[in-house]
């Protein structure tokens, strides 16, 4: 990281866990091997992962993102994003004669089966999430008919069921925490028999890297939380520093858009990043930090991640060859 210099009574706390969780990480790794694999271009139905860095250099090297699959050519390859999509999605694709890659965090696709499971019981089910995100989407698509939207506790009161005693409660994975649990206990003060699902829908990522932004928060004038304006995981864990008695919580995106005056007074910094970032853009911030006299770094470790994912099935298939009989099966030339 170059040369760091250190000032007395300045230091950075540098939050571990942070950055990739084990779905990012396996869907970018998806895209690169699709690209290698099969080559340019490579369709992707909305962002891969909510992070401007990893969309930019996908898209360098030959990855396409788009919002509808209608955007896709026939006889292309689409893959589906970390956050998951709906039914409809896979019908449209198949409609479209399009080979396909889903790369929908393991943890996404369990929620999903839970949603599937419950409304196929007769279940009216109660997501906890926020309104209009791709996950929330896709999970909602399972069973619209069975499912409502709970966005946080001022929701509650609103909600109506067929049954009070066959209602369950799901919830978006990268929400906070203890956001949840309020709604949650809001939900059973209203409905008393409120069925929770059989394991925490929150994914461990997103609880362990709020943990250690709690610690940092501790000790911290200040928390710098690197991520994307549209990642929610990141947008939670600055309102989980604030929370926790952070007197400043900031997201940035790079280095460069940390404003300097932020510093003012700022004796410790915590330092983490959200699920979707890669290392290489905090050690770019804990460089802008160490220029201005933050080169004392100490790593604040809360908990031990070794959880990982196998690729996507679908790269163990010919997907260019499947493809073209898809189209040949559509032109009659099969």
């Amino acid at each position: 990281m170059g040369c760091m210099t250190a000032s007395p009574g300045r230091r950075v706390l540098l939050a571990a866990p942070r950055g990739y969780c084990a779905g990012v990480d396996r869907a970018v790794i998806a895209v690169e091997k699709a690209l290698e694999q099969y080559g340019a271009p490579i369709y992707v139905r909305h962002e891969i992962v909510h992070n401007k860095y990893v969309v930019r250099t996908l898209e360098k090297k030959g990855a396409i993102f788009v919002e509808r699959t209608a955007e896709v050519p026939e006889g292309a390859i689409v893959m589906f994003s970390a956050h998951g999509v709906a039914p409809a999605v896979h019908d449209e694709a198949a409609a479209g004669k399009l080979a396909t890659i889903d790369a929908t965090c393991p943890l996404v696709t369990k929620v999903h089966k839970e949603a599937v499971r419950f409304a196929k019981d007769d279940f009216d089910i109660l997501l906890i999430g926020h309104e209009g995100h791709e996950e929330v989407i896709g999970t909602s698509g399972e069973a619209p008919e069975h499912i409502t939207l709970v966005d946080g506790p001022s929701d509650v009161a609103k909600v109506e069921v067929r049954d009070p005693s066959k209602v369950v409660w799901l919830s978006q994975t990268t929400l906070s925490v203890d956001e949840t649990m309020e709604t949650v206990d809001a939900l059973k003060e209203k409905f008393p028999q409120l069925i929770s699902p059989p394991s925490d829908d929150i994914c461990y990522a997103t609880q362990n890297r709020q943990i250690a932004v709690k610690k940092l928060a501790e000790d911290a004038q200040l928390v710098i939380v690197v991520g994307s304006k549209n990642s929610s995981n990141s947008i939670r864990m600055v309102e989980v520093a604030l929370d926790a008695g952070a007197p400043a919580a900031h997201l940035v995106d790079f280095a460069s858009e940390i404003d300097e005056t932020w510093l003012d007074g700022v004796g410790t910094v915590g330092l983490t990043s959200g699920a979707s970032v890669p290392d290489v853009l905090v050690d770019e911030v804990l460089e802008w930090l160490a220029a201005r006299g933050y080169g004392d770094v100490e790593t604040v470790k809360t908990a031990d991640e070794s959880i990982t994912f196998s690729l996507p099935k679908e790269l163990r298939r010919d997907l260019r060859a499947e493809a073209a009989a898809l189209m040949a099966e559509r032109t009659g030339r099969k």
